[in-house]
């Protein structure tokens, strides 16, 4: 991960401290909770976390007070994290911080978060992936506050066009597996003699990680050990061929374009596209025009297993509170279902809870419910291991070299060298 310089960050911190609009003085004998979070006050997800925390503080007035500092982060995941790192350094870290979901267990090992299990009320009404997503050595040391999916966003007029029948697209209930969703590709791209659909393989980002890991789990594989210490024969074994090999033939027969054209699904020029629910905002308010639906990933052939994709920020108390107590009731009162109902409707993004997900079922469009409905019947979250930067790199990097190998034997070859890779990265760290 890149990091701007940190005498700039600290500069930036300092500024944005500066110019708070925040209450920095308590009243007489209320306990003072400090709280840092990686966006900015002006973004939907930034309104919400401030109108919580004044929420908190009128209904806990006279015991607690907290104060949120907005430390936003830049495009390369600096600002925000150089703030934090610099903090652990120097033992001034808030009481409560946020931090993205694979980071957790680096977090938890470094001791900078502390457990919050005994704090948070209604734990089994959270979703599974957001437990185990948090959860590290079987403590549970932060809580997500969102979840999010990704589902096949699919041009409705395109498909008519094309022939197909959208009554008979599949459902989470009943989805395609990866030789059917194929054969609509392959359906698609010569109707319109294009690649049928983006994937998002142009983003040498932690998307790749987050998006394609769900094939090799429907499959049955897994990128490392239930235990976090094998990388090897676990993530270049058949199950890990099986499903680089499905990605891989969707580049090969050019069903999926790997260098795509700018809002491609968007201005009509794919019929499908592998987004999230951050795309549907997007539709929603800059592209009217597009009448469009989502479907639930493909599956392996072999299980006819669903799964997607989850992960999203959570709230942690670090080490250095002062009270634990009163960081864990922030952190409680941060993740009610009223609190997660708020900032799911303001940010387009999943709810966290079963009770949310339910009172938010008439409020949000049709193609949100779809996303929420399979992010409930099927999330995965990725591993939760101290080694996670090497290995989603090396992840990363099987899914960009794909297209570079042409046999099985050269794809097993790939998987066997980053495969070595994870493994090299798990027995440095331990």
């Amino acid at each position: 991960m890149k990091y701007v310089v940190m005498a700039a960050a600290l500069a930036v911190a300092l500024f944005l401290t500066a110019c708070s609009d925040q209450e920095t003085n308590s009243t007489q004998g209320e306990e003072t909770i400090s709280m840092w979070v990686q966006t900015s006050k002006e973004s939907p997800e930034g309104e919400v976390m401030f109108d919580t925390v004044q929420q908190f503080n009128e209904e806990y007035e006279g015991t607690y007070e907290a104060n949120i500092e907005f430390i936003p982060r830049s495009g390369g995941g600096g600002g925000y994290e150089d703030k934090v790192n610099a903090a652990v350094s120097t033992d001034t870290l808030p009481d409560v911080l946020t931090l993205d979901g694979p980071n957790t267990a680096a977090y938890a090992e470094a001791d900078i978060i502390a457990p919050i299990g005994e704090y948070l009320s209604d734990k089994d009404d959270f979703l599974p992936s957001i437990i185990d997503q948090g959860t590290y050595e079987d403590e549970l040391y932060a809580i997500g506050y969102s979840e999010s999916g990704v589902g096949i966003f699919y041009n409705k007029d395109m498909f008519e066009e094309a022939g197909i029948d959208l009554d008979s697209l599949p459902t989470v209930e009943d989805p395609w597996d990866w030789d059917q969703f194929m054969d609509l590709s392959k359906k698609l791209t010569e109707a319109f003699d294009t690649p049928a659909i983006d994937m998002g393989l142009d983003d040498k980002s932690e998307w790749l990680m987050y998006a394609f890991a769900p094939f090799l789990w429907s499959q049955g594989g897994q990128v490392v050990s239930e235990d976090g210490e094998q990388a090897t024969g676990v993530f270049n074994n058949e199950d890990g061929l099986k499903a680089m090999s499905f990605i891989q033939e969707m580049q090969n027969k050019n069903y999926t374009t790997i260098s795509p054209s700018e809002n491609g699904f968007e201005t009509g020029k794919y019929p499908m596209m592998m987004s999230g629910s951050w795309s549907i905002q997007m539709l929603e308010t800059s592209y009217q025009d597009i009448d469009y639906d989502i479907m639930p990933y493909p599956v392996s052939p072999d299980t006819n297993e669903l799964v997607s994709p989850t992960g999203s920020w959570q709230y942690a108390m670090s080490t250095s509170a002062e009270n634990e107590e009163a960081a864990g009731a922030l952190i409680d009162f941060l993740t009610t279902t009223e609190a997660l109902g708020d900032i799911s409707l303001g940010n387009t993004v999943l709810p966290a809870r079963y009770s949310a997900a339910e009172e938010l079922e008439d409020q949000v469009t049709p193609q949100m419910n779809k996303l929420i409905e399979q992010n409930t019947a099927s999330g995965q979250p990725r591993p939760v291991i101290p080694a996670y930067p090497q290995v989603t790199r090396a992840f990363q990097q099987t899914v960009t070299g794909l297209s570079f190998y042409e046999n099985t034997d050269e794809l097993q070859q790939l998987l066997d060298e980053k495969a070595q890779e994870m493994q090299t990265a798990i027995d440095r760290r331990n």
